[in-house]
């Protein structure tokens, strides 16, 4: 059930204040609760409750921002709740009537907010907030005009596009205690099938698993041999306690649980593709399991210096010309990111109406299909063309100085989102709140960015009354506003 309020979004003079408490309209938060059109959205968010009846459900400004919020300072769900208590203007942003000396919500109410907006319905929030604010009022990205174009086409504008990986907060996975962890829920699962229906525990040899497995995990020196030989054992282990596991399953007077069913399914694959491994003397298996409790992770390959594999869902993010950010593919497994580009084109199209004048990417972008799909649509796509490399002009020496200068803007936007805004390390552990987490990344740094863009306009206009000003480049005022 949900009551919706048309009339929810009020000024901060609404705002119910206890004596003695006055709070400063140009304060941050009341700013970016300015950016975002709540009406609208809780508009749209009310039709995820087509019941009447029922407890009525948090207001969307209440959910979203508090939301918002935790991804701005990566606050625990009770920390949270206790900032909000603590903070007017938290109270303001989340849309309560006034300030209260009490939590607003329980914290596990924050995973039900995260599986209500998932990453599609984020998206089109995020796509809400962007049309909300006008346009002509944000800075442009990387020095580029949107008014600027091809006198012979209609193509305006820029689209920057770029691929990274969102880690995932789980142990450094190994095959040793990978299998140790599958063997400990498979004894757990016997225990409790054991003491339900009053059966004897049959031998486990628990606890010389338990030494083998600290044999190794205490070693200083871990050589191939050692570790080869551990995971061996392991494997026996597992083996064991699987026809234990078979002999209840045929049991008529024995119910396993859906949960139990679920997991033990998945250390049977877990065990297949560790015995592949083991067996053919490989490292690398199809959709292969790294973590017990996250089974939809997969490792991905990025070939960075720092880390060469990342354990992470990876997405592709695309900044136009107007300096906003949007999710254009999600995805656990590892995937091509050129089969990307084409959509995120047509999904510029559909947004603006014409194509991007150019797009920056980067190598891998940049196949024959898509350049071809490029050229039929009168599309620049930055980087050198294909054959023999040729002398550059001083013009085009120029441009694709450029076009490599501007299209650090996504790279800054990977950095800032990683940095600030939580997608540097994922803590959720459902696959649907993990997605919601990462869409909550780039849409909090869309709001921050807004928030900012008015204050770079207000200096702008300021600044503007001098005759100074021209001699003062405007790059110099967005880096004092960021």
């Amino acid at each position: 059930m949900y009551k919706f309020n048309r009339n929810r979004q009020f000024s901060l003079s609404d705002f119910n204040q206890p004596i003695g408490l006055k709070m400063n309209p140009k304060n941050r938060w009341t700013k970016k609760a300015e950016t975002i059109p709540w009406n609208e959205i809780e508009e749209q968010y009310a039709s995820l409750f087509p019941s009447e009846t029922g407890m009525p459900a948090k207001p969307l400004q209440t959910a979203l921002g508090s939301l918002l919020i935790q991804k701005q300072y990566g606050y625990s769900g009770r920390e949270l709740v206790e900032q909000i208590r603590e903070n007017p203007y938290y109270q303001y942003f989340i849309g309560l009537p006034g300030y209260q000396d009490k939590i607003p919500f329980v914290p596990s109410l924050l995973v039900e907010f995260r599986k209500r907006l998932t990453d599609e319905i984020l998206a089109e929030i995020n796509e809400m907030i962007a049309e909300y604010n006008s346009p002509q009022n944000l800075p442009p990205c990387g020095g580029d005009d949107p008014d600027s174009g091809d006198s012979e086409t209609d193509n305006r504008g820029t689209l920057i596009l770029d691929a990274t990986c969102a880690p995932q907060q789980i142990p450094y996975p190994q095959d040793v205690n990978l299998l140790n962890e599958a063997r400990e829920n498979l004894e757990a699962i016997l225990d409790e099938i054991c003491y339900e229906y009053n059966y004897y525990k049959p031998r486990m040899y628990r606890q010389k698993a338990r030494q083998d497995y600290l044999n190794l995990a205490k070693c200083k020196k871990r050589t191939g041999k050692k570790i080869r030989h551990a995971v061996k054992k392991q494997l026996q282990y597992v083996k064991r306690d699987l026809p234990y596991i078979d002999l209840y399953m045929e049991q008529d007077d024995i119910e396993f649980t859906e949960k139990q069913l679920k997991r033990i399914r998945l250390i049977r694959k877990v065990y297949e593709q560790q015995k592949y491994m083991y067996d053919n003397k490989v490292h690398s298996v199809k959709n292969r399991i790294v973590s017990i409790s996250q089974p939809y992770i997969r490792p991905i390959v990025r070939g960075k210096a720092k880390s060469p594999v990342e354990f992470g869902a990876k997405l592709d993010m695309s900044i136009d010309e107007s300096g906003i950010a949007r999710l254009e593919h999600l995805c656990f497994d590892a995937y091509n990111e050129c089969d990307v580009l084409t959509g995120a084109i047509d999904r510029y199209r559909e947004r603006t109406g014409h194509y991007p004048e150019r797009i920056l990417v980067d190598q891998i972008y940049r196949n024959r299909a898509n350049r071809a799909y490029c050229k039929k649509h009168g599309i620049r796509i930055s980087g050198p063309a294909l054959g023999r490399p040729r002398a550059l002009s001083a013009e085009e020496k120029k441009q694709a100085y450029a076009d490599n200068t501007d299209r650090i803007e996504v790279e800054r936007g990977f950095s800032l989102a990683k940095r600030c805004y939580g997608l540097g390390l994922i803590k959720t552990k459902l696959d649907t709140t993990t997605r919601s987490s990462i869409a909550l990344s780039i849409l909090a740094m869309n709001v921050n960015y807004l928030a900012a863009a008015y204050f770079c306009a207000y200096l702008i206009s300021a600044f503007s009354r001098y005759k100074w000003q021209k001699n003062l480049p405007k790059e110099l005022i967005f880096s004092v506003c960021a």
